[in-house]
């Protein structure tokens, strides 16, 4: 055997073996995905706008608050226990965002955040909600910031919760398996490794984002997260989390621009957005800022905090839609 053809068979049996290894993890994914949406099905109802299927729960009536989930998260994340505990005199909608949950992306999304406020902006109109409150969690947060600045006269007013607000250069630890700048790797591993290692190291995960808070005993299922373990769902978040470079640098120098009430409700102790930056540097930046810092609160106030996050949501409808009611 010649070297050239030595070498030859050494690059086809690795060949060989990364196919055998990937598709056995493209297995083990489909796998448990299928038992993820079995344990955790859709809920809500089901709207098409502009060829996507978005996946949204709603309960009681009055001046609309829209909620906005954070990345990697769903609707769940904003409907229990903070929509079963808000009370009547609202109606209360929580959606989940494109390419998250049950809600399809598409071809040509590119997860920016001005595509999801216009894609916030065409659902509020398709329900035809007037002016409605909008509540962000996370980067929800900025996504809310985004759609307040992108048409002011659609929305009476914005309830931050622990809000993405800054762009950060360097990304955590804990955010680097999602940091995938290439389309074509990030669905290979999407559709291979990211949802066992997502498994692996749930625990880890959950940590970060609850602590030092720990999340209800039933996240797994009534709190949504198995429906996270999905190829569709990481490849979206990672998309978010690329995109956000592209457009949060310039939203921040636009702050001023807001002309509705605003406010912003923080944990001190938030692992994943410091409170500092994200919440305490937006003052003077909003005028008349309704800023509210929670002691030995993480990331997850609408767990830790339900009914303080109430209040907090409550007093901002009552700026937002004062004379409406």
């Amino acid at each position: 055997m010649t070297a050239l053809s030595a070498v030859f068979s050494v690059l086809s049996a690795a060949a060989v073996l990364v196919l055998l290894v990937g598709g056995y993890f493209a297995h083990v994914t489909r796998r448990i995905a299928r038992e993820a949406e079995r344990q955790v099905p859709a809920l809500g109802k089901f709207i098409t706008i502009d060829g996507r299927e978005v996946h949204y729960v709603e309960r009681g009536e009055g001046p609309p608050i829209l909620l906005i989930h954070g990345l990697g998260g769903t609707l769940h994340h904003l409907r229990r226990p903070l929509m079963e505990e808000f009370g009547d005199g609202y109606r209360l909608i929580a959606m989940d965002r494109p390419g998250s949950g049950y809600s399809t992306r598409g071809a040509g999304w590119e997860g920016r955040l001005s595509e999801q406020a216009h894609f916030v902006h065409r659902f509020i109109e398709e329900l035809g909600l007037e002016r409605p409150l909008l509540v962000g969690h996370s980067l929800g947060g900025a996504v809310a910031l985004a759609a307040a600045l992108d048409r002011p006269g659609a929305v009476s007013g914005l309830a931050l919760i622990s809000p993405l607000t800054h762009f950060e250069e360097e990304v955590k630890p804990e955010f680097e398996a999602l940091a995938i700048r290439s389309p074509l790797r990030r669905r290979l591993i999407a559709h291979t490794l990211a949802v066992p290692m997502s498994v692996k190291n749930s625990r880890k995960t959950i940590d970060f984002v609850f602590g030092p808070q720990q999340p209800p005993a039933d996240y797994a299922v009534e709190g949504g997260a198995l429906a996270g373990l999905r190829p569709g769902h990481f490849y979206a978040t990672s998309t978010d989390l690329v995109a956000l470079e592209h457009e949060l640098p310039r939203l921040e120098k636009r702050y001023g621009e807001l002309k509705v009430p605003v406010g912003i409700l923080f944990g001190d102790s938030d692992r994943v957005l410091d409170h500092r930056r994200h919440g305490l540097a937006m003052k003077g930046k909003v005028a008349d800022l309704d800023l509210e810092i929670v002691e030995g609160v993480g990331h997850m106030p609408q767990y830790a905090v339900t009914a303080k996050v109430v209040t907090f949501i409550r007093r901002m409808a009552e700026k937002a839609f004062a004379g409406r009611q």
